[in-house]
């Protein structure tokens, strides 16, 4: 398997700098690039992978369901690269492609990012002043 999606979690704990993961959130558009960074040394789980928004905070953490897996894979050396795909809630989602290449996201994906769709917004109001 050498693209897929994954559920980031964490999103409304604090990081250690105290700065705030859904601010950071809010700031990602869909395909936007992340960094996958394995934390060994995390004292609540040693295959945790971070999830940071490029040049700048971190988001939350891969789920435990597969950070063991994405985290061996990431230490074993294999390249990675991934993206923004979207948010619903309490979880948000990137897309991961492993060997080389720019992860491709979801149609529905691509929809929210304002491509691929029928959407047309109103005009501009006129100024009404009180």
């Amino acid at each position: 398997m050498n693209e897929l999606t994954l559920a980031i979690v964490g999103l409304d704990y604090p990081n250690a700098d105290r700065s705030n993961r859904r601010f950071e959130l809010a700031l990602c558009r869909p395909g936007d690039p992340l960094e996958l960074r394995p934390e060994p040394r995390n004292r609540h789980d040693p295959r945790a992978v971070a999830v940071w928004r490029s040049g700048g905070g971190q988001l939350g953490y891969i789920s435990a369901e597969r950070c063991g897996w994405i985290g061996g894979r990431l230490r074993g050396g294999e390249e990675a690269s991934a993206v923004f795909q979207g948010a619903a809630g309490a979880v948000a989602y990137c897309r991961v492609r492993f060997g080389g290449g720019a992860p491709t996201l979801p149609p529905s994906a691509l929809r929210e990012a304002g491509g691929d769709d029928d959407f047309v917004p109103d005009p501009e109001a006129p100024e009404w002043g009180a």
